[in-house]
């Protein structure tokens, strides 16, 4: 597949609603950081971005907003997602000097054209030189080490944050593919869910507590 054959400098990007991985050829995964950013509107500058601004939410001022840019994998403050895109790959190719990489970009199999083409100015406006996008499935098997130009069917179920793309793969190309707007999110949910109302335990990230009776 021509499209994957980058240099050592250009990055892939997995642009998801919880969280952003960064992989640099060579060096594996450089940056992990959930999909977060806080911003100061007075000056719409970036205050932190990753853990640093999800630790943020909920508890800052009125002038700082900390908020989650994608939902459903896809952009949905298209300000927000650039600022922090632009904030996190500026640590990447500082850190690697990288300068101004080609960015290949795993979307949801499901993404409209204008979902698209935000996602790809995103990049652009954030410093990438060229941007490629590739169906999420596909990028999922060929991180797997699969053969997608078997001409046998492959099918791959990737669970997200807010999606879960199911995608049989054939011959190098999708043959049929669905995106369904339920997954970790609505699963993590469902979990505190039922032991808050069988188990009388609540659960907050890492942390758990029993009422008392």
């Amino acid at each position: 597949m021509k499209l994957l054959d980058f240099s050592s400098k250009d990055i892939g990007i997995d642009l998801g609603t919880a969280n952003i991985l960064i992989t640099l050829k060579g060096r594996g995964i450089v940056l992990r950081e959930p999909s977060v950013v806080a911003i100061d509107g007075s000056n719409s500058e970036i205050v932190a971005t990753g853990m640093d601004a999800k630790e943020m939410l909920g508890r800052t001022p009125e002038n700082i907003r900390a908020v989650r840019p994608m939902k459903d994998g896809v952009i949905a403050d298209f300000t927000a997602t650039g600022l922090m895109l632009k904030n996190m790959l500026r640590k990447v190719c500082k850190k690697y000097n990288a300068g101004k990489p080609r960015v290949v970009v795993g979307v949801p199999s499901g993404i409209t054209e204008v979902e698209e083409r935000a996602v790809q100015e995103a990049f652009l406006q954030a410093g990438a030189k060229e941007v490629y996008l590739i169906d999420e499935p596909m990028a999922s098997a060929v991180g797997a080490g699969l053969n997608v130009l078997d001409p046998n069917g492959i099918m791959i179920v990737d669970i997200g944050g807010g999606t879960t793309e199911v995608a049989v793969i054939s011959l190098g190309g999708i043959v049929a593919k669905t995106s369904i707007k339920v997954a970790g999110n609505a699963i993590d949910e469902a979990i505190i869910s039922y032991l808050k109302r069988k188990e009388n335990i609540v659960i907050r990230s890492s942390n758990c507590r029993k009422f008392k009776d």
